[in-house]
């Protein structure tokens, strides 16, 4: 029988946790160091990854609630004797208008003010939103003669959630813009601020009013306050660990990384643990990223590109809403996380992402593959899956067409048919990257690129695709002439060369050819 009683599950209140003896993963080392080491500072992290938590324990940190730190890191490491008044200030609410966003943030300032026993001045012509923040900031400091702490959890709730609304957005990061000047202007009063959630934008748009805070989402030194690491997972959850596959709990729920460990989604692996060893999605459930199809819809963006993407470090850490780049949304929501990082001729420091696990994979391109077909029918997945790890080529093409033959008409001329190879490309790769699989397009040799290769456990397929209006060689031939498969053959595996030609005015697949290594 498996004990569920200790797994906190959407708690995000650490007092809770601590007193009703849930499993707490100890992150009061990295609060201290936190605490010591700035003033202001902003963290990003992906939805359900404990932002919220470590918040609520910088609060009762501050707040002097020793008993809470009981058999915890923080507990002898600091004085006890003393308090600061704390005010936190989430974005929970309906975030729709600019008039909603104005009343959300009203309404948690009147929940500090109960809080803390002091009151805004309401009598004052230009009481507003901000001058209810600026006197809630300076009488806590009068009324307890003690720096304020500020703590704010997702900040930029009210853009992300307007991403469709452009106006909206636009009035939205006005507000904030205003509202988050308020710390700086009363920095005299404070003692520490932070703010956390999942995008960072460019310091030339909410962030013009903070240029003095510390963005700390890829100090390597910060990077495991939100995640679990293998050694935490291995002695926090051991009891849950017993006779399980841990390759492949990784594999679905691992291989995040900023810049130094590889580590678990929280929210994942207590799920997993909770429902009985099932794998599900249960991150990507909880939060449907319906923008980012928008986005995707509206860039025209080339999918496969995801699969080798290499991006400027200005770039990955930092959006506007004017200049949203998608590969940089997928980043800060969860979608991608680095590979590694290297500088280039330039000295340009450059960051490799990728998709993380088997969850977002499948996840991911299972949404996108219902925005290309209008339709989601699994029957195809077991299929392709089945001929690919039994290499049987033949059946694996044969799926392919009954994929494009079942492609209604009006999706090629929503997506323009002069973009029929870029919707050709997209289609192939969600299909085949929703299996889990480990997919590369335009993959780099010394010499040349493979349009595409798939690892499928003992098998690697190189394939070259082809239209039958190209006049070039055929595709196999230049796999062979070009030896596209000798990066590979180190790793001691089954390499197929296959040619797929399509025949644009068939909309499919007209001819292929395939050899073994």
């Amino acid at each position: 029988m498996i004990k569920k009683s200790d797994l906190p599950i959407w708690i995000q209140t650490f007092k809770d946790i601590i007193n009703e003896n849930y499993i707490y993963v100890d992150k009061t080392k990295e609060a201290l160091e936190l605490i010591n080491d700035f003033k202001y500072v902003f963290l990003s992290r992906p939805r359900r990854f404990w932002k919220s938590l470590f918040l609520d324990t910088l609060k009762n940190i501050f707040e002097w609630k020793k008993e809470l730190f009981r058999w915890l890191y923080l507990e002898d490491k600091i004085d006890w004797e003393d308090k600061y008044p704390v005010i936190k200030i989430d974005f929970y609410w309906d975030l729709r208008s600019s008039k909603s966003i104005k009343a959300s943030i009203l309404k948690t300032l009147e929940s500090n003010q109960k809080d803390l026993w002091v009151e805004c001045d309401k009598n004052n012509e230009a009481y507003n939103y901000s001058t209810c923040f600026r006197d809630l900031i300076r009488k806590s400091y009068e009324k307890y003669n003690k720096k304020v702490v500020i703590l704010i959890d997702e900040y930029d709730k009210a853009i992300l959630d307007n991403l469709d609304q452009n106006k909206v957005a636009k009035e939205a990061r006005e507000i904030l813009i205003w509202f988050y000047s308020i710390i700086k202007w009363s920095d005299e009063y404070i003692k520490f601020s932070m703010l956390t959630w999942v995008s960072k934008f460019s310091k030339s748009s909410i962030f013009s009013g903070l240029n003095m805070i510390e963005d700390i989402s890829l100090n390597p030194k910060y990077w495991n306050i939100c995640w679990i690491t293998q050694p935490q997972l291995e002695e926090s959850f051991k009891h849950y660990l017993v006779w399980q596959d841990l390759e492949k709990i990784k594999e679905w729920y691992n291989w995040y990384n900023f810049l130094k460990d590889w580590v678990y989604n929280p929210f994942d692996l207590l799920r997993f643990f909770a429902n009985n060893y099932r794998f599900s999605n249960y991150w990507f459930q909880s939060w449907t990223p319906s923008f980012l199809i928008k986005l995707l819809e509206k860039e025209k963006y080339f999918l496969p590109n995801i699969s080798n993407l290499e991006i400027w470090e200005e770039l990955l850490s930092s959006f506007d809403i004017e200049n949203i780049k998608l590969e940089v949304l997928l980043f800060q929501t969860g979608y991608l996380t680095i590979k590694e990082q290297f500088i280039n001729e330039e000295e340009d420091i450059i960051y490799k992402l990728k998709l993380p696990n088997k969850e977002v994979k499948t996840s991911l391109n299972k949404i996108i593959i219902n925005y290309f077909t209008d339709e989601i029918n699994l029957s195809w997945r077991s299929s392709i899956n089945k001929w690919l790890k039994t290499w049987n080529i033949e059946l694996f093409v044969s799926e392919l067409k009954k994929l494009f033959s079942s492609l209604p008409y009006n999706n090629y001329t929503r997506n323009l048919i002069e973009n029929y190879e870029w919707y050709y490309a997209n289609v192939i790769f969600a299909y085949l990257q929703s299996l889990g699989y480990e997919i590369i397009w335009e993959d780099v040799t010394n010499k040349w690129r493979i349009d595409l290769t798939i690892k499928v456990e003992d098998f690697i397929y190189i394939i070259e695709f082809k239209m039958k209006s190209n006049p070039w060689l055929k595709a196999l031939e230049q796999i062979e002439q070009r030896k596209y498969y000798e990066k590979y053959l180190r790793e001691n595996k089954k390499i197929f060369l296959v040619w797929i030609e399509f025949d644009e005015q068939e909309r499919n697949i007209c001819d292929y050819e395939f050899r073994v290594v």
